[in-house]
């Protein structure tokens, strides 16, 4: 059996405005959470016990995930009170597993923010058929600049950690996703602020412990920015003019494109026009409005004649997305 970790904890800095009232991993993708699109990943690779590793916003998990009976799985919830990085969150939320699991039992880390269709029944049996310490999924950009890169050899022995810098050696980085060893994590002192990138890594390549690269170039996204959030839903609503949630109101002459979500209990008043857009449940859209690029936060009223583009309307304000 394998048993996971999600990192939903942090705070989104980046996608502020949008995380003022959500914790990022609670934003919709298609009308789904992004920690929903995760945990069906999870579950479709086989994984049924998972802990939520929460901290920012962490009371507004657990009412809509529960026990993850409804999922077909079960659920922990570890709470973070203070930043320890992704290495002491993690070891943080492993306190609730460690005891349960064998010696070998894998324990696949996920990152909360990152929205990813690689296989990942195949990256943990990989780990598995090579003793791995560690496996992590990679994936190949155009530009690693912005990210640091994860060089390996010929064997996919990883062989180094490296910084953002201006002549990556590899399009390859780190995507999000990894597959430990138990005894790895372990060996994280508990209640400390470590970073598993900076500092558990660099310590089991000098130690001469394998990390194992994955490299799948699936669909994969950092949905950290605004801009990242509206097209990672376009991207799961594909080809669809636009989906919508339960009992919304959308008016006849009302024209919505762009693989546009509409969530649930939506009014859309006439002749409005949206197109691009995350409309979040409960919202308001009345007549005339003109909508393309925005996120509309939950329960927003947006008054008639309303013109917005790259924006995130809530409470009467239209704040500009920079996008």
């Amino acid at each position: 059996m394998t048993v996971g970790i999600l990192l939903v904890g942090g705070f989104g800095t980046r996608l502020s405005p949008l995380t003022n009232k959500t914790p990022k991993p609670m934003l919709p993708i298609a009308n789904l959470p992004v920690t929903e699109h995760q945990l069906l990943v999870a579950k479709a690779a086989g994984i049924t016990k998972v802990v939520l590793a929460t901290a920012y916003l962490a009371e507004t998990f657990t009412p809509y995930f529960g026990d993850g009976s409804n999922w077909g799985m079960e659920l922990k919830y570890a709470l973070e009170r203070e930043p320890l990085g992704t290495g002491g969150a993690i070891r943080n939320a492993a306190e609730l597993i460690l005891a349960e699991i064998s010696a070998d039992e894998p324990i696949v880390v996920f990152n909360g923010d990152v929205l990813s269709r690689h296989n990942l029944a195949a990256q943990i049996q990989l780990h598995q058929s090579l003793s791995a310490a560690v496996t992590l999924h990679l994936v190949s950009v155009e530009d690693a600049r912005p990210y640091g890169c994860v060089p390996f050899d010929d064997n996919g022995r990883v062989t180094d950690f490296l910084e953002k810098m201006a002549n990556p050696i590899t399009n390859t980085i780190n995507a999000g996703c990894y597959v430990f060893n138990p005894q790895v994590v372990r060996e994280i002192e508990l209640g400390k602020v470590v970073s598993v990138e900076r500092e558990v890594f660099p310590e089991i390549l000098k130690a001469g412990r394998l990390i194992q690269a994955f490299v799948d170039d699936s669909y994969w996204l950092d949905m950290g920015t605004p801009r990242a959030l509206l097209k990672g839903s376009q991207d799961y609503v594909g080809v669809r003019d636009f989906i919508v949630g339960k009992n919304s109101n959308i008016s006849a002459s009302a024209k919505i494109s762009g693989a546009s979500a509409i969530g649930n209990q939506v009014t859309i008043g006439a002749n409005v026009e949206i197109s691009a857009s995350i409309i979040r449940d409960g919202a308001v859209i009345a007549e005339g409005c003109r909508l393309e690029n925005v996120f509309v936060e939950s329960n927003a009223l947006v008054p008639k004649e309303t013109q917005a583009k790259g924006a995130y309307l809530a409470g009467g304000e239209i704040i500009d997305l920079k996008l």
